[in-house]
């Protein structure tokens, strides 16, 4: 079954790159390649991170965010999240020193 197009095929607001980008989702020549355990990772992540009673600042470099912003829409979470998913995973022993390194 395909997906319906929710945008006509000559929306003015998609370049030509990004007609065939929708274009493939929508034959189903793309598809996901998030595995069911990657899923239920994400899943677990966005829970915990989803408890928040704290707020911090911090000042990052403008190409990390940009870096951090890109990782996050291809995980498809805000990057606020990944922030903090990465940051708890490092705190709760499942992303070691090693890795950071």
């Amino acid at each position: 079954m395909t997906m319906q197009s929710h945008l006509p095929a000559n929306n003015d607001l998609l370049d030509q790159d990004e007609r065939e980008l929708l274009e493939a989702v929508e034959s189903g020549a793309l598809r996901s390649i998030a595995t069911p355990d990657l899923l239920n990772q994400l899943r677990e992540s966005a829970q915990v991170t989803g408890k928040k009673d704290q707020r911090i600042n911090i000042r990052l470099s403008g190409t990390d965010l940009e870096a951090l912003r890109v990782r996050a829409l291809r995980l498809g979470m805000p990057y606020q999240t990944l922030i903090s998913s990465v940051l708890h995973r490092y705190i709760s022993g499942e992303l070691s020193d090693e890795q950071l390194l």
